[in-house]
């Protein structure tokens, strides 16, 4: 699963987001730049960076991945906590919960299909939607620290990612955005040479100069991801022990077969 490395890239549309709410001018005044006296470029090193700092966030996108539309949704702190959910169009949908180091997984039939090898791999190898019956599957906290994992319910590591997505030269300030009831400051970079480009939306907010929206046009994967709840508390349960199987039970049931 690479939802983490992806929700840079993702999404054709526009979505929601809830952030801190900025400074209003009285009458016809228009409220003083937070941003006077920094450029573009300046503007999104410190979104970045405040962003990175934050406890907690809510992160949505939707558009495509290796030219197949795929939604994501997470909600993770910094503990090691997380929910959310992902689909691509073909591949299924699975949820994801996290809590305790550990990862629980309860996809449909054609995301085991899919994550397991597809259809071909299928017939041979065991079929762990048929298994696994709607129940999740849980992954222990020892795979979860593999260099292979994907990390889902890290922040530290999501964030890293956003870093390195994330231009923050050659970029314009343009004029301001209202994002769903936030102001927010608007920067965007020039195309690349696969005609890409990036435009970032930023909290109009000196103290909490959060990224709000991310707009990738062009290229391989356009598309959109948003950003709201930064720094609430997010409360995670893990799904009850009868709706669970764990790795080793998921093998034996496989072996029966």
């Amino acid at each position: 699963m690479r939802a983490n490395r992806k929700l840079w890239a993702t999404a054709a549309i526009c979505l929601s987001v809830v952030a801190g709410v900025t400074g209003c001018g009285k009458g016809d005044d228009k409220a003083a730049d937070p941003f006077a006296g920094l450029s573009a470029d300046d503007i999104a090193k410190k979104a970045v960076e405040t962003t990175k700092a934050a406890t907690s966030v809510h992160m949505q996108g939707s558009g495509k991945e290796d030219g197949k539309e795929t939604t994501v949704d997470v909600t993770v702190d910094g503990k090691g906590s997380c929910k959310g959910s992902m689909s691509t169009a073909g591949e299924g949908k699975a949820e994801m919960v996290g809590t305790g180091g550990d990862l629980y997984i309860k996809g449909d039939d054609a995301f085991w299909t899919a994550s397991t090898g597809g259809e071909d791999a299928s017939a041979e190898g065991p079929d762990f939607g048929q298994l696994l019956q709607g129940r999740w599957m849980k992954s222990p906290a020892e795979a979860g620290e593999s260099k292979d994992s994907d990390n889902f319910c890290d922040l530290k590591t999501i964030f890293a990612d956003m870093e390195k997505e994330t231009k923050t030269s050659g970029l314009t300030r343009g004029e301001d955005a209202d994002v769903d009831g936030a102001q927010a400051v608007v920067l965007t970079g020039k195309g690349d040479k696969d005609g890409e480009s990036t435009t970032l939306y930023v909290a109009r907010d000196s103290a909490k100069p959060y990224i709000l929206r991310v707009v990738t046009t062009g290229g391989d994967d356009p598309g959109t991801v948003t950003l709201k709840d930064y720094d609430k508390p997010v409360t995670v349960e893990a799904p009850p022990a009868d709706q669970v199987m764990d790795m080793e039970q998921l093998m034996k049931e496989a072996l029966k077969g």
